[in-house]
């Protein structure tokens, strides 16, 4: 896979739970840190992500924000 996205975060799925149209996908990129993605049921079946398949976190994003407690 060649992507112009320069955050690739190659992982393995901890977690998929499917909803009426979308779904939620967990994948695990390091020990206890874990991404989460909401993406469509279609696409949680044509990319045949199930717990345990290897699948990597992409994130591409013009801005990133930083909060802090006050």
């Amino acid at each position: 896979m060649r992507l112009s996205a320069r955050n690739q975060l190659p992982g393995t799925v901890v977690a998929v739970e499917k909803g009426a149209v979308n779904g939620v996908v967990k994948i695990e990129v390091a020990p206890g840190v874990v991404i989460t993605s909401s993406i469509t049921n279609a696409s949680i079946e044509e990319l045949g992500l199930v717990e345990g398949a290897k699948a990597s976190a992409v994130i591409k994003a013009s801005a990133v924000m930083v909060g802090v407690e006050d």
